[in-house]
């Protein structure tokens, strides 16, 4: 069995690799090659924590396996370690045999940022050029340095439930040459794409805050309960996502449907529209949004990319098990 452990992974794993695998995956989601596994996700009973199981089987790319981790909300404070903890571990889809673990803070940091810039590059107007972010935190820095590729923005409006972390992200605009201003949520009907990455369970951007011809881009919805946006947002607007079944149950759309605004049919692939099954954005006016829920498969194709890497530049470290 091959060990990359997380220390490597910064000098593995790129934002450009990250997208690359991440579009693979989803186009192959799409096309019925890989599926994921149903997901497991429990508070503990002990230090807050929410822990749990992604997994799944990609048979394009012969990937197979599961990440194992989740959010312990005082790491930060008690210990100066990052809340989002995990491990990725993959198997020989042939034999069943363990193949590699593999670190998996930063490789979910990056997947998650790679999956909105996907949704930006198929689904955004070729003309976005402000670009907003709804939330300044640790990911907040990671899906706008990704954003910022996708487009040739010229400035980046941010707004946070806890004004004094905007510097995060006003830091990473820039160092992207982009000009940065705080402005209150109404300001973000500027924003020609909207990523917001919170842990709310209340809405926070309401129908009103979003113009006609935006796409926005949902990352922070993951768990039962979860909610970023205002349901009748989803029904003013064409919906993807990542899986349709984690949407409906654990992501954005779980609301909209509850509430009757939108049926599971109105929930679209983002695989579709990378496939060419579906159009994508039909008008300069119309509203996209992406339901970013997070599959399990995003975290083996990176994880699987990195192992590939390790092993190339002689870094994996090989174990008997």
């Amino acid at each position: 069995m091959l060990i990359v452990p997380e220390r490597e992974i910064a000098d593995l794993m790129t934002r450009e690799a990250a997208f690359d695998a991440v579009e693979k995956v989803f186009a192959a989601m799409a096309a019925e090659d890989a599926y994921n596994f149903d997901v497991i996700r429990e508070a503990i009973g002990h230090e807050d924590a929410l822990y749990g199981f992604k997994g799944g089987f990609d048979r394009a790319g012969l990937t197979l396996g599961l990440k194992a981790g989740g959010y312990w909300p005082n790491n930060l404070e008690k210990r100066g370690l990052i809340n989002h903890q995990s491990t990725v571990f993959l198997f020989d889809p042939d034999t069943g045999k363990a193949k590699a673990m593999v670190g998996g803070n930063l490789l979910t940091a990056l997947r998650t940022a790679a999956a909105s810039s996907v949704s930006i590059k198929h689904l955004a107007r070729k003309d976005a050029r402000v670009m907003g972010m709804v939330g300044a935190g640790h990911q907040a820095t990671f899906q706008l340095r990704a954003a910022l590729e996708q487009r040739d923005f010229e400035k980046v409006i941010g707004w946070n439930y806890h004004a004094e972390m905007l510097p995060n992200i006003e830091k990473v605009a820039n160092e992207a040459g982009v000009p940065f201003e705080a402005v209150p949520l109404e300001g973000m009907v500027e924003a020609d794409v909207v990523i917001s990455i919170t842990s709310t369970f209340a809405p926070t951007i309401m129908v009103d805050h979003i113009s006609a011809g935006t796409h926005i881009a949902c990352m922070g919805t993951d768990t039962k309960g979860k909610q970023e946006v205002a349901a009748a947002l989803l029904r003013r607007s064409t919906v993807f996502t990542d899986e349709i079944a984690q949407s409906i149950s654990i992501g954005e759309a779980q609301h909209a449907i509850a509430d009757g605004l939108i049926k599971q049919s109105d929930v679209h692939q983002l695989g579709a529209v990378i496939n060419g099954a579906h159009p994508g954005r039909r008008s300069a006016d119309e509203i996209t949004l992406f339901d970013g829920t997070g599959v399990g498969l995003q975290d083996l194709a990176v994880a699987s990319a990195v192992v590939d890497l390790a092993v190339e530049k002689g870094i994996a470290i090989e174990v008997d098990f």
